[in-house]
């Protein structure tokens, strides 16, 4: 059965549907929001998905259910909206205030006002998803949203006080509109596949038709959530042509569980599989709760973190040290590869042309495993080291280890030497300052604005010192033991 494609992008803005011929492929929705559709609340600070001025709440059909979430509109591409519902702050209020924005009123949560829109936001997709509203809750939900003005203690009154009020009956009215015709969009096979002045954009709907409109494109850049090829547009001024995306790949974003794996489709996002990856390990889970903000997470995916290469990805390490695999795809078939494997060089990854991330498996029985982020600040920082450590010990005596790094060579790396030198060893402090040391064979760290070299191979060897000691007091709760920072662990 052919398939027949769709040239005009549409979607819900606020709660009117709009249909759009898009002249430009790598248009951001914060430059549609701002310049043709008029909402001038949704802000630009960082134009890099830092600053979360640009938070906008995005529904979409999830399994057949409609999700809301916080997304930064300054890097996502406009006609990956397509069949969305996007809501802006002029969206917010009915007949009365909403009750986010009421508590901000009436607790003082907005001074100079710039950040406030996308707070609103932020604390909007918390109170539609009736999310818990501990300070855990409330922290994760606004670490993606700066503000200087209010120390955010208002903020986190206001968003307790919102998020215990119900909506109005017109709002729950409207949303429930709004989700029907998401649902009903959902349900058409065709795909979108625009021309734009610079190149196609095409948006297959299954791994099928996304390996056939490769092969036809296969230069073409892929993206997924554009946590990091949105940057590619905005930071560093290129054209992408063509462009495909996989956000719309049903089959990329299913999440199954084995007897034995994770099985993670690589258009997953991290929100998405959190809960799934802390079930694995609690250590995991604390690490995907420090890779950028709720709203990177709502969509950076863990396939594109691996397909990108980048030698600081922060999931990569952890799943090497864990023995997992990814599954390729292309018209010529499919593939499996030991992650570690997949990194060939910097800015080199086993993909032949035409071939695509399409799952990852991710072994879920572990023995001893914790991981490491070293950064200057706990919350929404670039990694200067990540280590993962993966050993099984039985009577004292190690019998197998895993160990990887990133931010300390040109990809994610295992420590091999440092490896041999546990095996088959005694599980004691003079077992690992051996195997510290070795450290220095596996790795040769440069220096940039994150780190000196001495100071990564210093934290490198550190890191493995406390994993050590962890394991010998495995009391120590792990949110405690995981709260460091970059000049936190230069001694030991």
């Amino acid at each position: 059965m052919t398939i027949e494609s769709r040239s005009t992008v549409r979607f819900l803005l606020g709660w009117s549907p709009v249909e759009l011929d898009v002249n430009d492929s790598n248009q951001t929705l914060l430059q549609y929001l701002r310049d043709q559709a008029r909402l001038k609340g949704t802000k630009e600070g960082c134009a890099e998905g830092d600053c979360g001025a640009c938070t906008v709440v995005v529904g979409e059909v999830i399994d057949g259910e409609v999700c809301y979430r916080a997304v930064n509109a300054c890097i996502l591409f406009l006609p990956a909206m397509d069949g969305k519902h996007i809501l802006t702050v002029e969206s917010v209020a009915d007949d009365t205030l909403h009750p986010v924005q009421q508590a901000m009123v009436d607790l003082h949560g907005s001074q100079c006002g710039y950040c406030t829109p996308g707070i609103i936001n932020s604390l909007l997709t918390l109170h539609l998803n009736k999310s818990a509203v501990d300070r855990q809750s409330l922290d994760d939900a606004l670490i993606g949203n700066l503000c200087r003005c209010t120390g955010y203690g208002p903020i986190i009154d206001a968003a307790e006080k919102a998020c215990a009020t119900d909506i109005s009956s017109a709002w729950a009215a409207r949303i429930a509109t709004a989700g029907g015709q998401l649902l009903a969009w959902s349900q058409e096979q065709n795909y979108l596949a625009i021309e734009t002045t610079n190149g196609p954009y095409l948006a297959p709907k299954t791994s099928d038709q996304l390996a056939r409109v490769l092969a036809d494109h296969p230069d073409a850049t892929l993206v997924a959530g554009a946590t990091d090829v949105g940057l590619w547009v905005t930071k560093l001024g290129r054209t992408l042509n063509p462009l495909i995306s996989l956000g719309e790949v049903a089959d990329l974003k299913s999440i199954r569980v084995t007897d034995t794996h994770l099985d993670l489709g690589a258009g997953v996002t991290y929100s998405e599989a959190h809960a799934a990856l802390a079930e694995i390990s609690q250590s995991l889970g604390e690490l995907v709760r420090r890779i950028g903000s709720r709203q990177v997470r709502n969509s950076g995916t863990v396939g594109g973190n691996i397909a990108n290469g980048s030698p600081i990805g922060d999931m990569p390490p952890a799943l090497i040290a864990m023995g997992a695999s990814v599954q390729l795809r292309s018209e010529q078939g499919v593939r499996e590869i030991p992650l570690e494997s997949f990194f060939i060089a910097y800015g080199k990854q086993d993909l032949k042309p035409g071939e695509f991330v399409e799952r990852v498996f991710v072994p879920r029985s572990v023995d001893t495993l914790r991981c490491y982020k070293i950064s200057k600040r706990f919350d929404q920082d670039i990694t200067a080291v990540l280590g993962a450590f993966h050993l099984k010990i039985e009577d004292g005596m190690v019998v197998s280890a895993r160990i990887a790094f990133g931010g300390m060579a040109g990809t994610p790396l295992r420590a091999s030497e440092c490896e041999t030198r546990l095996i088959g060893k005694p599980w004691n402090m003079e077992t690992v300052d051996a195997a510290k040391h070795a450290l220095d064979k596996d790795f040769d760290p440069m220096t940039d604005m994150r780190a000196s070299a001495a100071y990564r191979t210093l934290v490198a060897r550190n890191l493995l010192e406390r994993f050590y000691l962890e394991t010998q007091n495995p009391q120590v709760p792990l949110e405690l033991a995981n709260r460091s920072w970059l000049g936190g662990l230069t001694h030991g």
